[in-house]
């Protein structure tokens, strides 16, 4: 299998083991002050099985058949003065979209109506009615729009005073730099190209991950020395999980923060799902992203539900949340509602484009967001297709899972009582800035099939029946990572 793990122009798969390096490399030294060890373990990641496992769910099998598909109108569509995707996986979506394009919910009809209209207009007017859509723009486009500045500005890991995050005290998690991504990474870089800072010595602030420069290929795998001195031997009784004991509270849906989630179950903390009795899921999801999960059903918009919610938070280490920024706020469930329930908490916040800014609160998923931001244009050019080409994995989810679960370890490792914040939109900004491969190197990488990938796959019992599904990528010297059991059964 090719180093470069997944075929794009971008650099999926160098932007993929270096956020599984990020939150390894928080997950080691937080392992390592636990168990009182002089320094944090060594990180490895490989390329290839941190590019897979941002693709995870194209993997996933059920009695050894597939378990997730888009919904029929779910795609894009050609409008009058370029391309529009519209996100129709929720029949709510798909009813609003159809609504604001008056038309039944037919594919050829949906078609037909969208020719009619301008992109821009029709995104904007999907997205007023409630609905997700989202207009193909150019990189170019992407960088004149005024959110483009408000995601820039910030760090792709943003962190803050509980329940005061957006009010001038934001900074950035120490999860990593890139090459190029002035503003959008961590505050310091360390090592060569190519090579992770596998943590700090224990006790200090936590340590970055290594900058990977634009240009500097990909290897194979990326290795964390130790610093300060060789890792020592677990203490008879220590801890192998890093974060055992962690409580988890995951308030998520859909593929970026259940993955935050599914990260953290993987380091050993006890994790919760919150899931709404009212709200829709999407099966398949469920079943490869809530592995290692416990499950419990909570109305949060019944006094009953908030209170017991309430109770939860009480004997909670993180909260994961990915409504839409101020939803929860609403409801008397913000992160400075919840600060006043639990001061130390961790309150870790997933949406698509932020909560500041004009595109501030605005909804979206992966897919959405790379049309915006000019990825899905990008790649149609560099295909000489003829239509909206995205990235082969749903990496804006998966790297927004990887980077937030990194935030939420060092805001623990720094007492807690923060906020950590990342979007889809800033973990793009933060693709962007690992450069891009020649199309003839990029897209020349075959597309991993099943059968490719099966020394990577996991294979056991559910309630749901035999799952297939792609193993916990990495290592931390001396830690045992992984999932303790199947998804729960909903």
């Amino acid at each position: 299998m090719d180093d470069l793990g997944l075929p794009s122009v971008f650099r999926v798969g160098e932007f993929a083991a270096w956020a599984v390096s990020a939150a390894h490399t928080q997950a080691a030294a937080f392992f390592a002050t636990r168990n009182g060890l002089p320094a944090a373990p060594r990180v490895r990641v490989g390329v290839r099985e941190a590019a897979i496992a941002f693709r995870s769910e194209r993997y996933l099998r059920v009695d050894g058949e597939a378990a997730f598909e888009w919904a029929p109108l779910s795609g894009d569509y050609e409008a009058a003065d370029g391309w529009v995707r519209l996100h129709c996986n929720f029949e709510h979506h798909a009813e609003i979209a159809c609504r604001v394009l008056g038309v039944p919910q037919e594919r050829a009809a949906v078609e037909a109506a969208v020719r009619r209209r301008r992109r821009f207009e029709l995104e904007d007017a999907i997205a007023e009615a409630g609905g997700v859509a989202a207009a193909m723009r150019t990189r170019e486009e992407w960088l004149a729009h005024p959110h483009s500045a408000a995601v820039g500005g910030r760090p792709v890991v943003a962190m803050g005073a509980l329940g005061e995050l957006g009010g001038g005290g934001v900074f950035g998690a120490e999860v990593g730099r890139f090459g190029g991504g002035d503003g959008a990474g961590a505050v310091s870089a360390a090592g060569a190209a190519g090579e992770s800072v596998g943590g700090s010595a224990a006790g200090s602030s936590a340590g970055s991950v290594g900058e990977l420069a634009a240009g500097s290929g990909s290897g194979a795998e990326l290795v964390g020395e130790p610093v300060g001195g060789s890792a020592g031997e677990l203490a008879p009784g220590s801890a192998t999980r890093p974060l055992s004991g962690i409580r988890v509270l995951d308030l998520t849906r859909i593929i970026a923060g259940p993955n935050a989630g599914r990260v953290l179950a993987g380091y050993g903390a006890d994790v919760t799902m919150i899931r709404s009795p009212l709200l829709p899921t999407i099966r398949g999801l469920d079943l490869d992203l809530n592995v290692g999960k416990a499950l419990r059903f909570l109305d949060l918009r019944s006094d009953a539900g908030r209170a017991a919610f309430l109770d939860l938070v009480r004997e909670a280490d993180i909260v994961l949340q990915s409504y839409r920024p101020g939803a929860l706020a609403g409801l008397g469930l913000g992160p400075a509602d919840l600060a006043a329930v639990k001061p130390n908490l961790v309150h870790v916040s997933i949406s698509a484009y932020g909560s500041d800014g004009p595109w501030g609160g605005r909804r979206g998923f992966d897919s959405l967001v790379q049309m915006a931001v000019g990825i899905a244009e990008e790649g149609m050019r560099a295909a000489g297709s003829g239509r909206p080409v995205p990235l082969p994995a749903q990496v804006l989810d998966h790297g927004a899972g990887w980077l937030a679960a990194a935030g939420a370890i060092e805001a623990l490792r720094r007492g807690g009582g923060l906020a950590v914040d990342v979007s889809l939109a800033g973990v793009g900004h933060a693709l962007d800035a690992f450069g891009r491969l020649d199309p003839a190197v990029g897209l020349a990488v075959a597309d991993p099939t099943l059968s490719d990938v099966d020394d990577l796959l996991l294979r056991g019992p559910s309630a749901a029946g035999t799952l297939t599904r792609v193993r916990f990528p990495g290592s931390v010297a001396g830690a045992a990572l992984g999932w303790s059991g199947p998804p729960p059964h909903a």
